[in-house]
């Protein structure tokens, strides 16, 4: 977000993420799905039930933008609940994060962290980027992001970063952030930090670089 007005949600391109244990080493990852429990009869999008010479057409739980959307797994429901600014309250209630386990591999990666890494571009104006758990979506004009999933149990933030720099390196950059930590000590948190990047130019004759 910027003061231009722009403003862009789940940026997925050119940045990864990694899961990692509590030391800090990467966890291989696990196939989806695995411990869900089976929904016989799934709801449609029309509002029954699938029956057997039926093709599958998920509901999207009245966040569908038209009557013929189709919602066939849980971050479908996920995703148009986030494009509607409302919030999954309680996942197991949704056939597709049922019979995906969605809530299971939430307790099932408890004491994990994740290592996130890549390359944002963004205005040479004014702004912010964050990271937080949850979808994230325009409430009342307002940036928020669904924690519901997370309300049960604490998460913790705490982080350390190993590098942020913006644009090309050069001789002599400082990136005053490098290195920087911060231990969460309560059962939730928040961290900001502001930096403020001056642009440099070529030395003039008259000036003493």
């Amino acid at each position: 977000m910027d003061i231009s007005g722009q403003e862009h949600l789940d940026v997925k391109h050119d940045v990864f993420k990694q899961r990692i244990d509590a030391h800090g080493k990467v966890i291989a990852t696990k196939q989806d799905a695995v411990g869900g429990m089976k929904v016989e009869k799934p709801l449609q999008h029309h509002g029954g039930r699938l029956e057997h010479n039926e093709t599958y057409c998920g509901s999207c739980y009245g966040a569908q933008e038209s009557p013929e959307q189709c919602c066939n797994s849980c971050e479908d429901v996920r995703e148009a609940y986030r494009k509607k600014g409302w919030g999954v309250s309680n996942p197991d209630s949704i056939d597709q994060c049922k019979s995906e386990g969605f809530l299971q591999t939430i307790k099932d990666e408890e004491g994990e962290g994740c290592n996130i890494y890549g390359i944002l571009e963004i205005n040479k104006v004014a702004g912010n980027f964050h990271f937080a758990p949850g979808k994230s979506f325009q409430q009342s004009n307002v940036h928020v992001h669904d924690l519901l999933p997370f309300q049960k149990d604490s998460f913790n933030l705490s982080h350390k970063i190993n590098k942020l720099s913006f644009g090309e390196p050069f001789p002599g950059v400082i990136n005053p952030l490098d290195g920087a930590q911060w231990i969460q000590h309560s059962s939730y948190g928040m961290a900001q930090y502001f930096v403020k990047v001056c642009l440099l130019g070529p030395c003039k004759a008259s000036s003493t670089c």
